[in-house]
């Protein structure tokens, strides 16, 4: 038997903060204790908040490390490795791998990224290698013509925890307003020539692909019984639609009126932390923290930065009127059980030891030790 005791540690529970300590055995929290310890074979974690693993239910960013700079394109199995310890270090000891199936660019290399994914968690998942443990996320672009030929092959992987239908023509959702869409394009170098050129294609392959994709990647996602997550939501008649089609997890809504509708119809919303820890969204879109005041967010994700999660749970404690148990259970509890985790996501007797400690300094929560069940990890 193996047993590790975390003393002397602001414990976040589901519901308070308390000073004490945790006993874990052979991977699973064993006991709770209030109060100081002087147990001589404790970890003394002076002060510091322990909460538990962060449970990241969308991250892109295995797509930063396959592509650190443009046109450098890294080998895929290093570029997992870096992406799972860049996510340990920043507290997430479960994560679901958003790979993107089916591109609307002109750059064809997140297919490569996702079949390389795919190939890389299958080989890599049972050596004990991996930091963090890995699941699948597949991130169906509804208009691509090739989408349901990609998800296919994958969709019975049993890592496979998430499905999201994604939209990402210009004009709706994210992209709902066609000069930004234009002027960001822009910054990218493209000419208008070229620009209005890509809005009309990508407008014609809308509306022959999407519905029609739509209905299959449904019926396909039925046979599996996986939670769906729709993408982007920005108007009320999306998310009743949405409800309708059986999909209860509405991601990154971009309008208020979506955030609530959802929660109206009874679906979890997830936010993206890094939208709190910017202060607003990168495209414009709407506020987090506004959504977090709203009670309009059940959880969040990391999106493209892993690091910002806990940054971001913090922040919500600090500026939009929840508490920091509140606040961490955006982050382990919610997600959890969004992507049918039962034994993790909280501090408490009999899950698994998945946890991180945290301290504050000067305001900035900086991660200083993760264990996932038990096992020092970062």
């Amino acid at each position: 038997m193996t047993e590790t005791i975390l003393a002397n540690a602001r414990l976040v529970l589901p519901t308070e903060v308390i000073l004490g300590s945790v006993l874990i055995e052979d991977g699973v929290i064993r006991a709770i204790d209030p109060g100081p310890s002087s147990h001589p074979a404790a970890i003394d974690c002076d002060g510091d908040y322990v909460i538990p693993g962060v449970v990241d239910v969308h991250t892109d960013n295995l797509e930063r490390q396959v592509q650190p700079r443009l046109n450098a394109r890294w080998p895929s199995r290093s570029a997992m490795l870096a992406h799972d310890a860049q996510c340990a270090a920043a507290g997430v000891t479960t994560v679901l791998d958003a790979l993107c199936l089916g591109e609307l660019s002109i750059d064809k290399s997140r297919m490569q990224t996702f079949q390389d994914g795919v190939a890389d968690l299958d080989a890599l998942a049972d050596t004990g290698l991996l930091k963090s443990e890995h699941f699948l996320h597949l991130r169906c672009e509804m208009p691509a013509i090739d989408v349901m030929s990609l998800v296919d092959p994958v969709a019975d992987n049993p890592r496979v925890r998430m499905i999201s239908l994604m939209d990402h023509s210009p004009g709706v959702g994210q992209y709902g307003d066609l000069d930004a869409f234009r002027r960001q394009r822009r910054r990218e170098g493209l000419s208008d020539a070229l620009i209005e050129e890509r809005i009309k294609l990508l407008a014609d392959q809308r509306a022959t692909w999407r519905d029609a994709n739509r209905a299959a990647l449904l019926a396909r996602a039925a046979g599996i019984d996986v939670p769906l997550a729709s993408h982007d939501d920005r108007t009320e008649a999306e998310i009743a639609q949405n409800h309708a089609d059986g999909i209860r997890i509405a991601e990154f809504p971009v309008s208020m009126e979506a955030a609530v509708a959802a929660h109206a119809h009874g679906m979890t919303v997830i936010a993206g932390a890094p939208n709190i820890v910017r202060g607003g969204s990168h495209s414009g879109n709407v506020s987090a923290a506004d959504l977090v005041r709203a009670g309009a967010v059940d959880a969040f994700a990391s999106d493209y930065v892993p690091a910002s999660l806990v940054e971001a749970a913090f922040i919500s404690a600090a500026d939009t009127g929840i508490t920091l148990p509140q606040a961490i259970g955006m982050l382990s509890d919610a997600p959890a059980r969004m992507a049918r985790l039962q034994d993790r996501g909280r501090i408490e007797t009999g899950l698994r030891a998945d946890l991180v400690r945290v301290r504050v300094h000067e305001g900035l929560p900086v991660i200083r030790a993760v264990w996932r069940a038990g096992e020092r990890v970062a």
